[in-house]
């Protein structure tokens, strides 16, 4: 879902995946991604922008479920000849993240 009032963009993307077959002996999955985006457009194809993957490992034991990063950066979208490009730069840094392995630090 999308929508774009004036010089903004904004949306959000949610996935959950969830096992319901196959071999018994492999762990059961439950598992969420979601991502919302928000970009401001400047004038000469610059935006700022901010879109961080969250995600949620529902069988995870409390307090491990949720990986939570925060950031953005800015863009630019030009033509290098006769071809469009999208250059951008961005930072994002964990907010909340599981304390077991694996997890992204």
């Amino acid at each position: 879902m999308a929508v774009q009032p004036e010089k903004w963009t904004l949306g959000v993307l949610v996935n959950n995946l969830w096992s319901v077959a196959g071999s018994g002996s492999r762990p059961d999955v439950n598992s969420m991604t979601l991502q919302y985006f928000i970009n401001y457009n400047l004038k000469k194809g610059y935006y700022l922008t901010s879109a961080p993957i969250n995600s949620a490992n529902w069988n995870a034991p409390s307090g491990n479920v949720w990986v939570v990063p925060v950031g953005g950066g800015i863009g630019r979208i030009m033509r290098l000849g006769f071809q469009p490009v999208n250059i951008s730069v961005q930072a994002y840094g964990n907010t909340r993240r599981p304390d077991t392995l694996p997890s992204p630090t």
